[in-house]
């Protein structure tokens, strides 16, 4: 995995924090327990602080960044689809961010809200149960990143 210190700051991560290993992991950036980083993802705190929460996945060739103020923080469970751009924005916890989606700097979206959509914007508010499947889709997301952590082997 490419994990970086850029001018004395490295990327944190919590007890079964998982990172592929052609993922980018750079500066300011923290993830929190059992929190996954998947192929092709690139998490550039250089700016500010790049807070990804307990559970949440970045699925493959997802970018998030930052510019100074804007820090881009993430709740506990949530999924962040394929090809998603985040810059410097808040999303709330048991949310899931479509595939392909682009939350512009600034946004905010509350817990449990579906975003989808470039720019993105809440297309739904989840019901209770929604929510419990997006807990359901982050522990397979947990239960997938700790097989990679104990199974993956390198052989070319």
């Amino acid at each position: 995995m490419a994990i970086y210190e850029l001018d004395g700051s490295a990327p944190r991560l919590s007890e079964g924090a998982w990172v592929a290993e052609s993922a980018e992991v750079i500066g300011k950036v923290e993830l929190h327990q059992n929190a996954s980083i998947w192929p092709k993802v690139v998490v550039r705190g250089d700016n500010d602080l790049i807070q990804i929460g307990e559970g949440s996945n970045v699925q493959d060739a997802s970018v998030l960044h930052t510019d100074p103020g804007y820090p881009l923080i993430i709740g506990k469970n949530v999924t962040i689809g394929h090809q998603v751009m985040l810059h410097g924005c808040q999303i709330g916890k048991n949310c899931l961010v479509g595939a392909g989606a682009l939350v512009t700097e600034g946004k905010e979206f509350p817990d449990g809200s579906m975003i989808l959509g470039s720019p993105a914007k809440v297309a739904k508010t989840l019901t209770s149960e929604q929510m419990a499947g997006i807990e359901d889709i982050a522990g397979r997301y947990v239960k997938n990143a700790q097989r990679y952590i104990k199974t993956l082997k390198k052989i070319a």
